[in-house]
């Protein structure tokens, strides 16, 4: 408030002459506004609050200390110091007032020094509290924009980390991009909230960051992968847990669930632990289902595409083998969806010739 603009009071009070006294103390310094009975006080108040209080008691209808009740309840009026001034002087009086919320309590008659004294005090006292609340506001959005910038910052990281992955055995990255869609949208179907589903999308993009390990001649190769050839490629699930490694961060936690057991299978003969059933995270089972039919559905250099008809088919049938049984069907019943995003997110590469094998 500026140094030429004045503070403005409310004086409730069913007695004339008390109205009077108080409006002579405080006339000088403040515009004052006058209530004669509380409920016309909660209307002015409700108006246009005022940014203090002078509150009698005992009054008629509702009195002074449901007045207060009904301010202290109210989100928009909790805010402003309410000073009792009544007769009331009891101890238990007293107590009553500030456990409803007063900010001060004067007995009459009222002494004109102490009365402008705790009108001011309090007066200072609620500028203080307004400006440290503003301060509060104003710093904590900081805060959050810095922290949404920086979320969004390493969600962009992991996201190119995972593309850079990608690229090594599909030139248009997509692949990636198509499984954390797949992955969000099959995580919505099966209970996520909203927030965790856009998380498990980003952190289904670093899956398979641990084929950086895995030389090109093996991963890259165009024929079928010999006994000790697939040995190494069963090693990138590890790998990629290491790369990822340990962090508080939920989206990193997810990420590591998903790059060690996205290749383990429902039935217990998956790799690179063996585990099986509700043993694996529901994170990996659901990459486990999009990543395989992204990659039948996908070109390879050592595979061609397959019809989505022929992967659907596919994933069907390895249900309650290598998949999970009922997110394979929350996953089949989403065909539309499901097409919409691979026609969305698709590659444009060339298909290699129709004999093209496919790696495990």
């Amino acid at each position: 408030m500026s140094n030429t603009e004045k503070n403005t009071l409310l004086i409730v009070d069913d007695t004339p002459e008390n109205i009077d006294v108080l409006r002579g103390i405080l006339s000088a310094d403040y515009t004052v506004k006058i209530a004669n009975s509380g409920q016309l006080a909660l209307k002015i108040v409700a108006a246009l609050p005022p940014d203090l209080i002078l509150l009698d008691v005992m009054m008629p209808g509702t009195d002074g200390y449901e007045v207060c009740r009904q301010l202290k309840a109210n989100e928009a009026t909790r805010h402003i110091p309410v000073i009792f001034v009544t007769a009331l002087g009891e101890a238990e009086d007293e107590t009553l007032g500030f456990e409803l919320g007063a900010a001060d309590y004067i007995v009459k008659p009222v002494s004109p020094p102490i009365v402008r004294a705790r009108v001011r005090a309090h007066l200072a006292l609620s500028d203080q509290r307004h400006g440290l609340e503003q301060m509060v506001a104003e710093r904590t959005g900081d805060l959050e924009r810095s922290n949404r910038q920086l979320e969004k910052t390493h969600l962009i990281m992991l996201q190119q980390l995972g593309r850079a992955a990608d690229y090594r055995d599909n030139e248009t990255g997509m692949h990636i991009v198509r499984v954390g869609n797949f992955s969000k949208l099959l995580g919505l179907a099966s209970g996520f909230l909203e927030a965790q589903a856009e998380l498990l999308m980003y952190a289904s993009m670093m899956h398979d960051i641990g084929k950086i390990g895995v030389p090109d001649h093996i991963l890259l190769k165009p024929g079928k992968l010999t006994v000790e050839e697939f040995e190494v490629i069963k090693k990138h699930p590890e790998i990629g847990a290491e790369i990822i490694g340990e962090h508080d961060a939920e989206v990193l936690k997810m990420a590591k669930q998903i790059a060690l057991w996205h290749h383990e299978k429902w039935n217990g003969q998956g790799y690179p632990h063996g585990l099986s059933g509700t043993d694996i995270p529901v994170v990996a089972r659901i990459v486990a289902i999009v990543d395989v039919f992204d990659a039948l559905t996908c070109v390879r250099p050592y595979k061609r595409a397959w019809p989505v008809e022929d992967a659907f088919a596919l994933i069907e049938k390895e249900a309650g083998q290598h998949f999970d049984p009922e997110l394979t069907k929350m996953f089949l019943s989403m065909e539309t969806e499901v097409r919409r995003i691979a026609v969305e997110y698709s590659d444009t590469a060339d298909a290699p010739p129709e004999n093209s094998v496919v790696h495990p």
